[in-house]
């Protein structure tokens, strides 16, 4: 089997790409100043809102957030493999793909699913010799059985405590890192990505454990921590949970969405075993197709607040393709403070039930959602409401099942089903999308200035994406002792630059594909900055750089202050006071 392909290939096929053939290729594109525009080929839209920066080489959609690099819309657009897309890239680009040798062993897929069932079972026995992590099992309400179904562990604190167990030779170092178990620093050097959390193995329909799900003991940060993708883990298709049903259950009469594996393993503990959960990511139609390949009857419960409501927005847009008669699927919303786990620890096996059974449709949820957003007391309130379902219903296949929803939004406008339904078939070329319903304004899709600016960090990270060049001569040692959120992103992309000045805009973002922490680059890429000639990003980058030195001395002065004056300090802490003022 062949072997890995180098990311220095990687990144130079990224930069000699040119994604406007690429995506042009695919999608017609119109020229529009310094890029080409288009009606997005990923959501339903008739205004383009689709954008490919041939400088920053990478796409980027306005509408639906969808972005990345010639590979990344590969990938999308073909529905290909992260190896298959770059084959084809180099294909078309006449270059042949090189392999290292030397990592065969780490893509046998069979290897590789035998080392992920063997460190978590490392990681069972490492929960019972740890009381604290038992302890925190207990507080939460899980039981010895729950977490032996569903194959909690923990992964002990220390940078190497996997490597040093599973990566006692090169080729066992590439199957933890193929697996996501380990992450390669800039110098060569390897750390664990998983320390100090309780962790959840995510399985595949085969019960073979295919990635990891990682929770905190304390308050540090990310809270959660999953796997990266990988050649076994796709996050966009795999639900935590949905193997352990399967098994507890002989028949599937129901499934209910819930938004952690905390809450599925909790209502799990309560005898409620039809639970399955999202991976950090929104509901995908290929998690739907999933899920009604086991059943006709699916809801979603999520949190009643804000973010709550914006991740049933996203799963009703992915589902409406998908709907059709003999198909339920309803909404719950916690009350506020509550989260499943929080409820059924609370309410019991009976109120949660209780309160799928009182969900709201999907006709219903839509129907209301939309009506909050104009004034249905007036005519342009009512005549507004059918502009905003229209590319909503538009996705509906033909059948019983629209016809319904379109009586229901004709009595909530004053019409009748036949007129409105003929003027959305008539006007739809006119219809636009609503895919940033709750996610996003479209004045907040681009970095504001002025009031509600961004952060310094923020700021920062965008100035480097849109001008990579410009962060080379960066000192970053003066971001050490600064503990704002973002800036070991920040931190890491300045090294990034240091060592590979060349890499470009659409390298960053292929770098950080798989990453956490990097999930949000695309909109930042994506930012409208200043085009006037005497613009300088290297000189706004170093004073952004400034700003931060100076508030990360100023914390440190205030720390050592208060602890001053409630305990006293250490004679290095007196003299760090000291040459600090």
């Amino acid at each position: 089997m062949s072997g890995l392909i180098p990311q220095d290939f990687i990144d130079d096929l990224i930069a000699r790409a040119d994604i406007v053939e690429v995506v042009g290729r695919r999608v017609q594109l119109k020229k529009a100043g310094r890029e080409f525009k288009a009606c997005c080929p990923f959501h339903d839209e008739k205004t383009p809102s689709f954008t490919v920066s041939p400088g920053k080489g990478f796409y980027h959609c306005f509408g639906c957030g969808a972005h990345g690099t010639a590979i990344g819309f590969l990938m999308e657009f073909d529905h290909m493999s992260f190896v298959e897309a770059i084959e084809s890239l180099a294909s078309s680009m006449g270059v042949e793909v090189p392999r290292s040798e030397s990592d065969k062993p780490a893509r046998r897929y069979d290897e590789l699913f035998s080392l992920m069932d063997t460190v978590a079972r490392h990681w069972q026995g490492a929960m019972k010799d740890t009381p604290a992590a038992v302890d925190y099992l207990k507080k939460r309400g899980i039981d010895g059985a729950t977490a032996k179904r569903f194959g909690i562990g923990y992964a002990p604190d220390g940078w190497s405590n996997v490597l040093d167990r599973f990566g006692k030779s090169e080729e066992a170092t590439e199957r933890l890192l193929a697996t996501g178990l380990i992450i390669r620093k800039d110098n060569g050097q390897h750390y664990d990505r998983f320390r100090d959390r309780i962790m959840f193995p995510i399985r595949d329909g085969r019960g073979r454990t295919i990635g990891f799900g990682g929770r905190t003991l304390g308050d540090g940060e990310p809270k959660y921590l999953n796997s990266p993708e990988t050649v076994l883990f796709h996050k966009g298709r795999e639900l935590y949970g949905l193997f352990e049903a399967r098994q507890a259950l002989r028949q599937i009469e129901q499934l209910v969405v819930v938004e952690g594996y905390m809450d599925v393993v909790a209502l799990a503990r309560h005898g409620i075993d039809f639970s399955v959960a999202t991976l950090g990511t929104a509901t995908t139609s290929e998690h739907l197709n999933q899920l009604f390949r086991l059943t006709d009857n699916v809801c979603f419960a999520f949190d009643g607040d804000r973010a709550g409501k914006a991740a049933a927005w996203r799963a009703l847009e992915n589902a409406l393709p998908l709907i059709r008669e003999g198909r339920q699927l309803r909404f719950v919303f916690l009350p506020q403070g509550h989260d499943p786990d929080t409820f059924v620890n609370e309410q019991g096996a009976d109120g949660f039930v209780t309160a799928l059974d009182n969900g709201v449709a999907l006709s219903e949820f839509l129907i209301q959602e939309l009506a909050s957003q104009v004034d249905m007391q007036t005519v342009d309130g009512r005549a507004r409401l059918a502009e905003l379902a229209r590319p909503l219903v538009n996705k509906i296949p033909a059948g019983v099942y629209r016809e319904l929803l379109m009586a229901s939004l004709a009595d909530a406008v004053g019409l009748t089903a036949p007129k409105l339904e003929k003027m959305i078939a008539g006007r739809a070329e006119h219809g636009g999308s609503t895919g940033s319903h709750f996610a996003s304004s479209p004045k907040k899709r681009r970095l504001p200035s002025g009031a509600g600016k961004p952060s310094v960090v923020r700021h920062a990270i965008t100035l480097l994406l849109n001008h990579p060049q410009a962060g080379v001569s960066l000192d970053v040692d003066k971001l050490a002792g600064v503990n704002r959120p973002g800036t070991d992103l920040l931190r890491a992309l300045i090294e990034t630059l240091i060592a590979e000045p060349n890499i470009t805009t659409a390298g960053l973002l292929e770098r950080w594909r798989h990453d956490d922490q990097g999930r949000h680059l695309g909109k930042l890429a994506a930012a409208a900055l200043p085009l006037e000639e005497d613009f300088d990003p290297a000189a706004e980058l170093a004073e952004c750089l400034d700003q931060l030195a100076a508030a990360g001395r100023k914390e440190r002065i205030d720390f050592l202050i208060e602890k001053q004056r409630l305990g006293g300090l250490t004679d290095d802490e007196k003299s760090e006071l000291r040459a600090l003022n």
